[in-house]
């Protein structure tokens, strides 16, 4: 079963509340995105420590009900 963005994206924003998120469909079937975070909780964390975030926000359906998701993050300007 597939995942729509605004699903990822709530998620997302209900653990981490200032992030920004943008998310891409990258082959047209809501089961293979990019999303790119943009979140102050970021700051001060290695790359590995973000993207934990991030899945931990998803409570496990990645590998499931999400099937792929090509990850960015980064910390506000």
């Amino acid at each position: 079963m597939a995942m729509a963005a605004t699903e990822i994206e709530a998620m997302i924003r209900a653990a981490l509340p200032d992030a920004v998120v943008t998310m891409t469909d990258l082959a047209g079937d809501d089961n293979h995105w990019a999303a790119h975070v943009v979140s102050a909780a970021f700051a001060g964390k290695p790359r590995v420590a973000q993207h934990k975030l991030v899945y931990a926000a998803l409570g496990g359906r990645m590998g499931g009900q999400l099937h792929a998701l090509q990850l960015t993050t980064a910390v506000p300007n």
